[in-house]
């Protein structure tokens, strides 16, 4: 079991950031027993207070350039991906910038979302909440469909906000979907594209989406979920460019996730299936032997969407801290009396590290 206990001891320096062990961060996630339970932990994540998002308050819109289009469909110009900026809130000076990636069929106003940016512009950190294509209202900006594959164009957009403040520490937080971009953000790093970037932090990721289909397939309450979001989200798609996506509606009839993504892929991607497509964006063993900057990941063993599995067979690296921990369900690490989450914390704890 690749599991670490963190025990106080003073952290090494790589590229500014301090790896290794944690002091403030040694216990281990334990929730009020009531809520334990992997699919409460899920479900009471998104649960949150008006007052916990002042993220949104003075959010500046702002279009990315996503460099060349991969799907094919926009090759007379680049892509364009909406994101979110929002300033620190303190009287002290910054002390850094945090771009977040949400997960799949979520988008920059998704509660994690919300509550760690509000957390971390309470702390002195500006904070870019980026949306993926064809989420959050942004169907309309790409002709080509979302493909979890499309690394490069978040990659690209990721420079430009890391350039905005080169001399700033620069940060990647992500969830689910966007834990694993943030992983293979990590993977492809080098100080030519990001000499700023200090530290990613992954959270719940998706590094083996094989699996995670099959998982959501066999309980109906996460795949009717998922299914309902994706559904209209491409009859969203479908609507914009019906001389493009007009057989999309075929979809209505199909129930697994597996079996609507290999329709899916077939038709529209390069991928031959849905196994290949998988494939092409999970995170393997090997692909973290080369992490060359600092990276968190945080999950949960009783998570009901991204088994626990899929960690316990990462080798051990210098620069990779894995936290599993007993209890926090998918994204959702929250306690009770008084209610409240956790993961922001969690978060903020690991992005201090580098001070």
């Amino acid at each position: 079991m690749n599991q670490r206990e963190f025990v106080g001891e003073t952290p090494r320096l790589v590229n500014g950031a301090a790896v290794g062990s944690l002091a403030s961060m040694a216990q281990r996630f334990h929730p009020h027993p009531l809520i334990r339970q992997g699919d409460v932990q899920t479900l009471l994540s998104m649960q949150m207070m008006q007052a916990e998002q002042p993220v949104t308050v003075g959010e500046q819109p702002i279009v990315l350039d996503g460099g060349v289009d991969r799907t094919g469909m926009d090759l007379d110009r680049s892509v364009r991906l909406l994101a979110y900026y929002t300033a620190q809130r303190t009287s002290g000076p910054r002390r850094g910038l945090v771009l977040t990636l949400h997960g799949w069929e979520g988008c920059a106003h998704s509660h994690y979302n919300l509550l760690t940016g509000s957390l971390l512009i309470a702390k002195g950190y500006d904070v870019v909440r980026l949306n993926f294509r064809d989420h959050g209202d942004t169907h309309h900006l790409n002709k080509g469909l979302f493909y979890s594959t499309l690394i490069e164009e978040v990659q690209h957009a990721a420079e430009q906000v890391a350039a905005w403040l080169p001399d700033e520490p620069f940060y990647v937080v992500g969830a689910s979907l966007g834990g694993s971009f943030a992983l293979r953000l990590a993977i492809r790093w080098d100080r030519e594209h990001f000499p700023n970037l200090r530290r990613v932090v992954s959270v719940n990721p998706a590094v083996n989406p094989n699996h995670t289909a099959d998982v959501l397939d066999r309980q109906p309450l996460y795949r009717h979920y998922f299914r309902k979001r994706w559904l209209a989200s491409l009859r969203r798609k479908s609507h914009l460019f019906p001389d493009i996506y007009g057989d999309l509606g075929a979809l209505d009839s199909m129930v697994g996730m597996r079996e609507m993504t290999d329709w899916l892929v077939r038709r529209y991607s390069p991928y031959p299936n849905a196994e290949e497509y998988f494939d092409a964006y999970s995170v393997k063993n090997g692909d973290l032997r080369d992490l060359s900057i600092p990276t968190a990941i945080i999950t949960a063993a009783n998570d009901p969407i991204i088994s626990v599995d899929d960690f316990y067979k990462f080798d051990d690296h210098p620069l990779l801290d894995l936290q599993i921990h007993p209890s926090g369900g998918h994204v959702g690490f929250v306690d009770l009396f008084p209610f409240r989450h956790v993961l922001p914390e969690m978060i903020l704890g690991q992005i201090e590290r580098n001070e």
